[in-house]
């Protein structure tokens, strides 16, 4: 998924959406057949991304797709559309990537690898690839316009149809959503197995991660509050430009260790002097 970006702050309408996405994405992927199982769902900005995210994972190699895996795919993408439609009544900027993803998938089904059964088991488009150029890819359309209209339609008729499918699942378990969404909201990020509890009616054993923002701190000192765990990258940046941060981190019980050696880190007056305990 890529390092927390918590240096993004999102409002709590944009919040509320993202979980609603990021649930939507969840639910689906949980209730169809054929799909790799949710290894991950976060609100909380990583890596590329600029929203939340939902990472799922195969339990073993895939050599081949199947067309049912496929279909399945474009479902869960179209599934966080579909439940800012279903949830807000209005559509947000936030499903341009799946829309993209969705709808190549649904045009590489048709035009490379066969499964469509009104085009039949036939390529469209000869793909060539320009290796003094950085092998970029020129594909040529070696058929007629009629075609060419023919797989738009077939596409835009794939695309739609999984999007009707998610909306049908997603409406069907409407209150695994709002679940789903409030988990979100209040944890930031859940694991498979949370998402799995809370799909099936469970509940999760975890506590709230409090939090100290650093705002509120002595800003005159150098040295951070005792109570306060600080990954490695923090403690460095923070022994330089404490004054006027706005970063926010999880507090832990005086005395309490750090959870790993990592987190362990003496914060000393001299920015150069940064050292394990």
């Amino acid at each position: 998924l890529g390092p927390e970006r918590r240096s993004r702050v999102f409002t709590d309408k944009v919040k509320r959406e993202v979980a609603y996405h990021e649930a939507g994405h969840a639910v689906v992927a949980y209730h169809v057949d054929e799909a790799d199982p949710v290894h991950k769902v976060t609100i909380i900005p990583r890596g590329q991304s600029m929203l939340g995210q939902t990472q799922q994972l195969p339990e073993e190699e895939r050599l081949s797709l199947s067309a049912t895996y496929a279909r399945n795919t474009i479902s869960i993408l179209m599934g966080g559309r579909v439940a800012e439609e279903i949830t807000f009544g209005e559509l947000t900027t936030g499903a341009g990537n799946d829309i993209e993803r969705a709808t190549e998938l649904a045009r590489k089904m048709v035009c490379e690898w066969g499964m469509s059964s009104s085009m039949g088991p036939l390529t469209f488009g000869k793909r060539e690839e320009a290796i003094f150029l950085g092998r970029e890819v020129a594909q040529h359309q070696d058929y007629s316009e009629k075609t060419a209209q023919e797989i738009d339609a077939e596409v835009k008729r794939i695309v739609l149809e999984n999007y009707e499918r998610s909306k049908k699942l997603l409406q069907d378990n409407l209150e695994v959503l709002h679940r789903l969404a409030k988990a979100l909201l209040e944890y930031e990020s859940l694991d498979g197995r949370e998402v799995a509890a809370i799909v099936q009616g469970g509940a999760i054993q975890r506590k709230v991660a409090e939090h100290y923002d650093l705002r509120m701190a002595d800003m005159t000192s150098k040295r951070p509050p005792e109570n306060i765990a600080f990954p490695r990258q923090i403690a460095m940046y923070l022994s330089r430009k404490l004054t006027g941060s706005s970063l926010v981190v999880p507090v832990k019980e005086p005395g309490s260790l750090a959870d790993d050696e990592d987190d362990q880190c003496d914060c000393r007056d001299d920015d150069s002097q940064l050292a394990r305990p």
